[in-house]
């Protein structure tokens, strides 16, 4: 028998079927009843209700906030959008098809919390206490966020071979759950040993393995419940709250971190979570994991949404440049039905990869000299079934195999350091392969490059107002005994201006005249910054 608790949520009359009522399902209790039909009820709610917003957060590469905050604005029509240093939190109803489709971020989280930054007494007691305060607070928050992170993990399950994956999981778990209870009440004496407490939630690799999350949600018949989402009208009522078998990955900086390292912060917060929800710690296969940042901006929780990084690309074999710099890359570019892009520099074809799956009714044209690197492009692009869109030719970017303005957008990754030889290096070619780009580029069309920050400041030089403050910085320092300068925001050594190579670039700088600088973008490679470049032509 099935004691099903329903709430009429919305209605709305449609001028074709006439008025029709949209149903939520706010609780159930399963008495001695088959799971078929239970599953059948959820289905059909599913179908008639619409996804109400919920509140998630990305975590971004350093300087690449600001092209997330457009992404999730044009994408999935986000709205209450902020964001903090490696952070953006935003509210949307978009489906987990259309989050899943976000480039620009490294993970993707559903908000369990955001607060204020703790005070942290310096009593050790006391301050555990303020902290088990702080961040468990109101349990009906944790139970809610559980059950709507456990409804986006029911839309996942629509990919069979997450299905086949989840259930083989789940009854594993089930079936070592006794042998593995003794080891949970030893873990959490232990503060939580062996749990992901350094995972850095701003920047996780493409290559870095990641956590499995399962979408069960353990139940006290040893069978996984189904996903139940509670109202707040609904706490009068009788009910068993939601479980889970969980493990805390915990991140800390500043005063916080000064008292406790982050393994010692998974340990308070993990006990917490286990005296006062009555959750369950599993360190090695769990079905949600808590994410904490602590730090003196904000106290942040949340859920990992997928279980893998979004900055993970499924359709990329050999990885070269970071996916989620060159998507913001070609973001840059402008892209429109019909227009042919060009990465003359391509190597194994990150940018135009990312080009041809997120823009359609464009065409994409990549150049390398480099054969080995052409041959790895030409691998990717057959990966990812991208063959009618991308073109590879092998050929020199000093002298592009195309007619004078026959492209509408270059995007390129300039190679940092030495290219040609041994005595050549990147600086000195920079100015013909601009030359050379400049010419193939239609007027009104975008140039994009990514450039050291060494080769950023070379760069500027070319154009008419970087070369004035050049003949200024000159002026000012005739007289000084030393005349090295030093790039802003940089750590690079300049070298010292004179009089005939100030002129040189002068003169340098008239052939680019058509090239308008439109904006630069500091980001980070990880080990390394790096600055994108925008550039448009205006006149042949």
């Amino acid at each position: 028998m099935l004691l099903l608790v329903v709430k009429l949520t919305e209605s709305h009359q449609n001028q074709n079927t006439g008025q029709v009522a949209v149903l939520q399902i706010i609780r159930f209790k399963n008495v001695s009843t088959n799971r078929s039909c239970l599953q059948q009820e959820v289905e059909m709610s599913q179908t008639s209700c619409v996804l109400r917003p919920y509140r998630y957060f990305c975590t971004a590469g350093k300087g690449m906030e600001q092209f997330l905050v457009q992404e999730v604005i044009s994408k999935l029509a986000a709205f209450d959008v902020e964001h903090v240093q490696g952070k953006v939190f935003f509210t949307t109803s978009a489906n987990v098809k259309k989050l899943q489709g976000l480039k620009s971020a490294e993970r993707l989280f559903l908000l369990l919390k955001k607060e204020p930054p703790m005070n942290v007494p310096w009593n050790t007691g006391k301050a555990k206490h303020v902290i088990q305060k702080k961040i468990i607070g109101d349990d009906r928050v944790w139970m809610d966020t559980l059950s709507t992170w456990q409804i986006l993990q029911r839309d996942l399950n629509d990919n069979s071979s997450y299905k086949s994956k989840t259930k083989n999981s789940q009854k594993r778990k089930w079936e070592e759950e006794d042998k593995k209870e003794h080891n949970k009440k030893m873990n959490l004496e232990g503060g939580l040993v062996g749990s992901p407490s350094q995972v850095d939630l701003e920047r996780i690799p493409d290559h870095q393995e990641s956590i499995e999350l399962d979408s069960g949600i353990c139940g006290d018949d040893g069978k996984s419940s189904l996903c139940e989402k509670v109202s707040q009208e609904d706490v009068s009522l009788n009910h068993k709250e939601p479980s889970a078998l969980f493990r805390v990955s915990c991140r800390c900086s500043g005063s916080v971190a000064k008292r406790f390292n982050a393994q010692e912060l998974g340990q308070i917060i993990g006990t917490a979570i286990t005296e006062q929800l009555g959750w369950k710690a599993e360190l090695r296969d769990p079905d949600v994991e808590v994410n904490v940042h602590l730090s003196d901006e904000n106290c942040v929780l949340g859920i990992p949404v997928f279980r893998l990084p979004l900055a993970h690309r499924t359709y990329i074999k050999t990885t070269g440049l970071r996916s989620t710099i060159a998507w913001a890359m070609v973001s840059l570019a402008d892209i429109k039905a019909g227009t042919t892009l060009l990465d003359p520099m391509c190597g194994v074809g990150t940018i135009l990869l990312e080009a041809a799956e997120d823009w359609q009714g464009a065409f994409f044209l990549g150049f390398d000299i480099n054969e080995s690197q052409l041959k790895k492009a030409y691998n990717n692009v057959q990966f990812a079934n991208l063959t009618e869109k991308i073109d590879l030719i092998r050929a020199s970017v000093m002298d592009i195999p195309l007619p004078s303005a026959s492209v509408d957008a270059i995007v390129c990754d300039i190679p940092f350091g030495r290219k040609f030889n041994s005595e050549t290096d990147m600086r000195t070619m920079l100015p013909d392969i601009l030359k050379e780009m400049e010419r193939v580029l239609c007027v009104g069309g975008n140039l994009v490059l990514l450039l050291s920050p060494q080769l950023s400041v070379h760069l500027k030089k070319y154009f008419n107002k970087e070369c004035k403050a050049a003949n200024n910085a000159i002026s000012s320092s005739e007289h000084a005994e030393d005349a090295g300068t030093s790039s802003q925001n940089t750590n690079v050594k300049m070298v010292p201006f004179t009089r005939e190579a100030t002129l040189k670039e002068n003169s340098l700088s008239k052939q680019f005249a058509s090239l308008i600088p439109n904006g630069t973008y500091r980001v980070s490679l990880g080990a390394t910054d790096a600055l994108i470049h925008r550039y448009k032509k205006v006149s042949i």
